[in-house]
């Protein structure tokens, strides 16, 4: 069977999606990517007069070197009573250089007599015209046919007369588009047996996913005997988003057993969603089909000790054929399987009926039932089994802090300072730091008072930091749960606190991130030298690998 072509729309189509906007460096940086992962075909925007930033992303994409990418330029067809040689769209189109230019048509004829008010006849000669006179000027042309579901719905034999005119003037590739997302699968099975029936061109389909079946559409239409499938990393595009190429391509290779990627390049599809999810400095969904964090996340005790006798009991697929892993979730649903298997990575030779397990086990149950979270907190759930066995050095011993917030004037900004005092080796600690807010201050503090005994806390920091309310009828006296995301720029571990004072839960967060930073430092042999007793047999951890 013949491979399915990926059409990447990313930096078109999903840069319309809302909180979404990349530069042109932004772009190009996506761009690489997309080509080495392998897709058929890139759409670098619409670059037209009124977008400047398409236009010289273009222009710099010439001097790029594409491995196994043609870049797209998107655009109309030309407007009403003029030639396509006067259109302004099309030339800026041609002055692109792109290899392959896609422009839409519009198939349904609301939008023809409604929105372009002209003719449907003409409407009919504008795609034929615009699609000859692309391809007169050596360009690959695919036609997206905008509309085409509705329109097919709407009258049939019109909707299938702007393919013809397409065939006509010369179009390499027909795409009917659901561009309002909301056609059933069924449906579109049905109307692109008809498609496929007729035309003798190769078919690819373009789906959005307003009705939340942007996906099964897409699939759907390769079992019909599309060629190409257009959308977007991680599903980004207007309204509620465009098919998601994360899942699509996976869903194809995996389930239907046509090729989409070269060989080996599925495996890079985890990385690629998160990548292009920072940089277009979105938080990445974990509940992505594939690529997901929770994709292959288990929680319930029962699920992980079979997922761990044997994989295929709870996962569809080997977690790495789509560069993701596998990951068991400690939580108060969590069985003997689940503790074990956290706490061989810190000591292998555990086994099951060590009474470390039994209770650890109990341990978080009842943290989990006064407020903690381990799923996305391993570090903290590690330095809580190196506590229970007292197998954790004292890095530092706190004596007491104190946070003082103030502000002088109604309009002012406020002023938080914190003042801690410490032991480290014996030798009493006692500074003050200031910080924007009570968090920052401790933060600052602390810091302050260990960087001298433990230099590599400069490597650590805070990425991210999240409070939740866990009772809200209580008010300001419910119990608060912190989470905190902290980096050594290598490795990303989490930590959580807990408590009805928002301070005391933040400092056990803080205080379990900078643990078991250090401890990380000292494992690969920095600040050794100021390392307290016994801090050479601290068991290696793993916690980053899971956060």
């Amino acid at each position: 069977m013949k491979p399915v072509k990926v059409y990447d729309t990313t930096l078109r189509d999903g840069c319309q999606a809302e909180h979404v906007a990349l530069s042109v460096e932004d772009k190009l940086r996506v761009a690489r990517r997309l080509d080495d992962l392998g897709v058929a075909y890139i759409e670098g925007g619409w670059p037209n007069e009124t977008n400047p930033r398409d236009q010289e992303f273009f222009q710099r994409a010439r001097d790029e070197k594409w491995t196994t990418a043609a870049l797209a330029a998107f655009g109309s067809t030309r407007r009403g009573g003029i030639a396509p040689e006067d259109d302004s769209n099309l030339q800026q189109l041609l002055a692109s250089q792109a290899p392959v230019i896609t422009i839409f048509g519009k198939s349904w004829d609301l939008h023809v007599t409604e929105v372009l008010r002209v003719s449907c006849d003409e409407n009919l000669r504008m795609i034929e015209d615009s699609v000859a006179f692309l391809k007169s000027q050596g360009r690959e042309v695919i036609f997206d046919a905008e509309h085409f579901f509705d329109g097919y719905q709407a009258d049939c034999e019109y909707a299938l007369e702007t393919l013809w005119a397409a065939t006509r003037g010369g179009a390499d590739w027909l795409v009917p588009c659901d561009t309002n997302g909301g056609t059933m699968p069924l449906q579109l099975q049905d109307i692109m047996q008809v498609v496929a029936d007729e035309f003798d061109l190769p078919l690819g389909i373009h789906a959005h996913d307003d009705a939340g079946m942007a996906a099964a559409n897409t699939v759907i239409a390769v079992q019909c005997g599309v060629e190409m499938i257009q959308g977007t990393v991680n599903g980004y595009g207007e309204r509620v988003g465009n098919a998601n190429l994360c899942t699509i391509i996976p869903d194809v290779e995996l389930k239907l057993g046509r090729r989409c990627l070269p060989e080996g390049n599925l495996a890079k599809l985890t990385a690629l969603s998160h990548y292009v999810s920072e940089i277009a400095n979105l938080p990445h969904n974990d509940r992505l089909p594939y690529v997901g964090a929770s994709a292959f996340a288990h929680k319930g005790g029962m699920h992980v000790d079979a997922v761990l006798k044997t994989p295929d009991s709870f996962e569809h697929i080997p977690p790495e054929t789509v560069g993701n892993e596998r990951r068991i979730l400690v939580s108060d649903y969590a069985g003997r399987s689940t503790v074990l298997h956290k706490l061989q990575k810190l000591w292998p030779q555990l086994k099951r009926d060590d009474p470390i397990v039994k209770q650890l086990l109990a341990e978080v149950k009842q943290r989990e039932y006064d407020g903690y979270a381990y799923e996305a907190a391993e570090a903290s759930l590690e330095l809580l089994a190196q506590r229970l066995q007292r197998t954790l050095p004292e890095l530092f011993k706190l004596h007491g802090f104190r946070v003082i917030v103030e502000k002088h004037e109604e309009n002012g900004q406020p002023y938080a300072e914190a003042t801690i005092k410490l032991e480290v080796n014996g030798a009493t600690l006692h500074t003050a730091a200031e910080g924007t807010g009570p968090v920052h201050a401790l933060d600052q503090a602390l810091r302050k008072a260990l960087t001298e005994k433990y230099p590599a806390l400069a490597k650590l920091q805070l990425t991210d930091f999240k409070v939740r309310v866990l009772d809200t009828t209580r008010g300001t006296a419910t119990t608060v749960r912190v989470l905190i995301e902290t980096t050594d720029g290598e490795k990303t571990w989490g930590t959580v606190g807990a408590h009805e004072n928002i301070i005391e839960a933040s400092w056990q967060a803080l205080v379990d991130s900078l643990i078991y930073g250090l401890q990380r430092q000292i494992a690969k042999g920095q600040d050794s030298s100021d390392s307290p007793p016994g801090s050479n047999h601290i068991p290696p951890t793993s916690a980053e690998t899971d956060s």
